[in-house]
């Protein structure tokens, strides 16, 4: 079952589904350019963060107090600088969140493999 950020506002609350954020965090990542992709949680840290079944591939978002805590498991295309791709994604989905959710996120990214161009 999802989770839900809840604002409450003068009519009432304000909820915003784990997985509304979920959509718009991929689709951020994805427009990175250097992002080849999602990865998978390889190494047994990553097993242990992500769960063996995650619910959404290479994605995993928690909501602790006021902020938004997201891990990103991502590919790299090759030729690039891994740290500035990472910087970027980091970037673009604090930059998304904060503008859905009014929250702040707090954005660890993984890079578990290297994509060639064919």
């Amino acid at each position: 079952m999802a989770e839900y950020i809840t604002k409450h506002a003068d009519k009432g609350s304000i909820n915003i589904s784990e997985d509304v954020v979920a959509v718009m965090v991929s689709a951020a990542v994805l427009e990175v350019e250097g992002v080849a992709g999602f990865g998978n949680a390889t190494t047994p840290e990553l097993v242990e963060l992500f769960g063996r079944k995650a619910p959404q591939k290479g994605l995993k978002i928690r909501f602790i107090d006021d902020k938004v805590t997201i891990d990103v498991i991502v590919n790299v295309r090759l030729g690039g600088s891994i740290t500035d791709v990472a910087l970027r994604v980091q970037e673009a989905v604090c930059r998304e969140v904060e503008s859905v959710t009014g929250m702040s996120a707090v954005v660890n990214v993984h890079v578990t493999g290297v994509a060639f161009d064919k």
